[in-house]
């Protein structure tokens, strides 16, 4: 190994000194292990078990068994982050975000690598457990058939409990307000069974749609099956989008808080999202084993976490996380409803 003359750095004109090649080859254990006195990356001197000029682990390894290793820690981060992580997302949400906030990083997994993470896992996972299948078009018309039935069945008991009021001269004004909407549902489930929807046939129908919507709205109705794979598929790429959507309404909780900042309300929305996306896994895994009632029960935790994590997180009393609780179930069907329009803007539209 041959050492260099001091140089002078080009930006800041400081002199460099004691700077090395770097080697150009490493003597191999049989372990696959190398030996090492200077950096194999940037071949600066050793002095610890990492560079400390690159920060580059000071024996590298080659063996299938260390690409292994690297690939999990790379992924999962499984040198202790991970299992610290998910248990303290699970039970101590609060404490978790407010650790990491306060600049805990080399202890925790950060949230967005968690998130990118967990959004990968879930579809995935749905994927693999059918939750985002396209149903054939036999089963389409089997349901939609059986739903219209079920409606015209509704419809004839309706009629005879107002022919029997009548008969009684009771007021029907309940039993009317309920067969119009039950009429209605029929007409709707019809067109969907006649494949009447979303079709500009007539003049009349063309004229009353905005003429930038027709070509979408036509495009829609040759071919829905490509609009729910463009959904899918714009769920996976823009799942980002619900972390942005999500913190204005969070600063709202803390309006003009000098305390807590947009940076605080991202990564508690971040951990949050990926509590939610991880409870979401375990639901399908649980439909698919046929638990359905237990998947269902699943949802009542939400509400709960998201308490823990307010109070912890940001140090709330019971009755402000209550009803900061009660507002953020509302922020999510609200942040819900718009990415939801985003998506299917983006289907219609692309």
């Amino acid at each position: 190994m041959s050492t260099i003359e001091p140089i002078a750095d080009a930006v800041t004109g400081r002199v460099v000194a004691n700077a090395v090649e770097p080697p150009t080859g490493a003597a191999v254990g049989m372990d696959g292990h190398t030996q090492e006195q200077a950096c194999l990356n940037c071949g600066t001197a050793l002095t610890g078990d990492y560079c400390h000029a690159c920060g580059q682990r000071a024996h590298v390894h080659r063996s299938l068994h260390a690409f292994g290793h690297d690939l999990l820690h790379g992924v999962f981060h499984f040198e202790g982050k991970i299992w610290r992580t998910l248990p303290m997302l699970a039970w101590q949400p609060g404490e978790l975000t407010r650790r990491y906030i306060d600049g805990q990083r080399a202890s925790f997994v950060s949230p967005i690598a968690l998130f990118l993470f967990c959004v990968f896992l879930m579809f995935a996972v749905l994927g693999l457990t059918g939750a985002l299948s396209i149903a054939s078009g036999d089963q389409l018309r089997e349901g939609i058939e059986n739903s219209a039935q079920e409606q015209r069945e509704l419809i004839a008991k309706l009629e005879a409990q107002r022919t029997t009021a009548v008969a009684r001269k009771l007021p029907t004004a309940e039993i009317d307000r309920k067969l119009r909407g039950a009429r209605d549902d029929l007409q709707v489930t019809e067109a969907f069974r006649d494949d009447r929807v979303l079709k500009l046939d007539s003049k009349e129908e063309r004229a009353s749609i905005a003429p930038w919507l027709r070509g979408p709205i036509e495009k829609v109705a040759k071919n829905p099956d490509l609009l729910f794979f463009k959904l899918k598929t714009n769920a996976y790429k823009f799942s980002w989008m619900l972390i942005p959507l999500s913190v204005p309404f969070m600063w709202l909780l803390f309006p003009f808080s000098r305390r807590f900042r947009l940076y605080d309300h991202t990564v508690f929305v971040t951990y949050s999202l990926c509590f939610m996306t991880l409870l979401a896994i375990l639901a399908a895994a649980l439909m698919r084993a046929g638990m359905v009632n237990v998947a269902g029960l699943l949802w009542l935790i939400p509400p709960v976490h998201i308490y823990r994590q307010l109070k912890g997180a940001y140090g709330l009393s019971r009755t402000g996380a209550l009803w900061r609780t009660a507002a953020l179930v509302f922020v999510i069907a609200t942040t819900t409803s718009l990415f939801l329009l985003a998506l299917v803007t983006l289907g219609i539209l692309d």
